[in-house]
């Protein structure tokens, strides 16, 4: 390991009111992490990562393919290559999406959220996690039953942190009034952010954030790829696209072509790719603690990191950059 790791160029952030300072740029474990890549690849990423300043790795019960892979293999690389530097890691999961079979494989009861963090903590070799999440809202369970969970699942030490994820506003406002009479803060509030995806600022969800001094990670900030090279010139035979598992074909319009040739250009005139702009543009909102990156190789991960070295943008490339996108 590189021992002047945090002396490269990775910023820090503080997240919200908090202790926590998360790296600007963090490893998402969605995909790459499961059984269609070679471990060895994973394990380089995350390896690159930590060495290029990245604390914090975020995963999910669910997260493989097949469920629970990425955790294990988290929990293998922490084993095997990580061990020592575990208080230098910030380590995130989450639970509520599908994961067994049954009436409690999947949302947000307190003996699902229960029952998943155990198991996480099992394949990852952990006696706790930085951050558990809440991965959606589940409009069947109480609002209590759940957060009531993640208030004892910190009083129980098993998670020093909660957040929660993809939850609307009315819920997001119930959940921090709760836990915060309870002695517990909400830590961060997990959502899907970029140029072409802006909900959480048209749902004032950012806003209430920033009201309440609770931190904003984005996840997918680059659209699955979308605002990358990646599509400039056609579909990738090997491509998520050409996969059509999460990114359809019919996604990519000729309107939407032409929208990220003209960003390209501006990314250009900025002296970035198009990735870099794009994160950069998530990161220069007030809000936003940490943009979530998902990679297929070391070499992808280190060019995204260069998105800190981006210029300030200028009120005349705001412009422009809203005009396209009208």
């Amino acid at each position: 390991m590189n021992p002047k790791r945090y002396d490269c160029g990775m910023q820090y952030c503080r997240c919200g009111k908090s202790g926590v300072l998360l790296p600007k740029v963090s490893l998402g474990m969605w995909h790459n992490f499961g059984n269609l890549t070679p471990y060895e690849t994973s394990r380089q990423i995350v390896l690159c990562g930590f060495d290029n300043g990245i604390t914090h790795f975020d995963l999910a019960n669910n997260y493989g393919p097949e469920p629970g892979e990425a955790e294990k293999r988290m929990g293998r690389i922490l084993k095997e290559d990580l061990k020592a530097h575990r208080d230098e890691l910030f380590i995130s999961t989450k639970a509520a999406y599908d994961m067994w079979e049954g009436p409690y494989g999947s949302w947000a009861s307190r003996k699902h959220l229960t029952a998943s963090l155990d198991q996480s903590l099992r394949r990852m070799g952990l006696d706790y996690v930085d951050l558990f999440y809440c991965h959606r809202y589940d409009p069947e369970t109480p609002l209590e039953e759940t957060l009531q969970c993640l208030v004892d699942i910190v009083h129980k030490g098993k998670a020093l942190y909660v957040g929660i994820s993809r939850w609307p506003l009315h819920a997001l406002e119930v959940a921090e009034a709760y836990l915060r009479e309870h002695d517990v803060r909400l830590l961060i509030y997990q959502g899907r952010f970029h140029l072409l995806d802006r909900a959480p600022l048209e749902e004032g969800i950012l806003e209430f954030l920033q009201q309440i001094s609770t931190g904003f990670i984005s996840f997918s900030p680059l659209a699955q790829g979308l605002l990358t090279n990646r599509y400039l010139n056609g579909i990738p035979s090997d491509s998520r696209m050409m996969e059509g598992r999460f990114l359809k074909r019919e996604v990519l319009t000729e309107t939407l072509l032409k929208k990220l040739h003209a960003l390209n250009n501006v990314a250009h005139e900025r002296g970035e790719t198009l990735a870099q702009m794009s994160l950069a543009w998530v990161l220069h909102h007030p809000a936003t603690t940490s943009v979530l990156v998902g990679v297929s190789s070391t070499e992808q991960l280190e060019q995204n990191i260069r998105c800190l070295q981006s210029p300030p943008f200028s009120e005349e490339q705001l412009r422009r950059i809203e005009e396209i996108l009208a």
